[in-house]
């Protein structure tokens, strides 16, 4: 068993709250394009950092990409993100960066089909961002304020994109 953590696990942390909320007020489609972008801008070169020439993250981004566009269907994309992406993060215990990036991939991804998945860049690509920036050996302390600081930066792009009094926003029980 690996002595790192997988995720952030505090949903309560007042910088998970402020994204939730916003969260809580966008169509499905801003969102899965939000997390999308975010994981292809942000997490994608921290996973090809780790694992070079390994693209099944990237492919399950291009999948829910297809989908969105309408050219292919649903249980397609759930294949390419659990055989592929999900696959490469079960394969990455030794690796804590690029399994969490991986996570990362498959949560964006995945949020095409639920939008609740869309936190899962949160929980899980803020804490590769720390990883990535401070090492995996780092003070947990250290992660979580880099990690904290991620997701303000997750907020502040969900924002510039937000579409402002959506007349649709995503229908979301957190269950937390």
């Amino acid at each position: 068993m690996s002595k790192y953590r997988k995720m952030l696990n505090d949903w309560q942390a007042p910088y998970i709250q402020s994204l939730m909320r916003l969260i809580e007020t966008q169509s499905k489609t801003t969102l899965a394009n939000w997390c999308l972008d975010y994981a292809e801008r942000v997490i994608v070169p921290i996973y090809e950092k780790q694992c070079p020439g390994d693209s099944r993250p990237q492919n399950a981004l291009n999948a829910a990409r297809e989908w969105l566009s309408g050219n292919m269907k649903l249980p397609e994309v759930k294949k390419i993100i659990l055989n592929e992406c999900h696959a490469a993060a079960r394969e990455l215990d030794s690796n804590p960066i690029a399994q969490a990036a991986a996570r990362t991939c498959g949560q964006a991804a995945a949020s095409i089909h639920a939008p609740t998945h869309s936190l899962g860049l949160a929980f899980y690509g803020a804490l590769a961002v720390a990883y990535d920036k401070l090492g995996i050996d780092a003070e947990w302390d250290s992660l979580l304020s880099a990690a904290a600081e991620e997701c303000t930066n997750m907020e502040t792009a969900l924002r510039a994109v937000a579409i402002e009094n959506e007349p649709n926003p995503a229908k979301i029980s957190w269950n937390c």
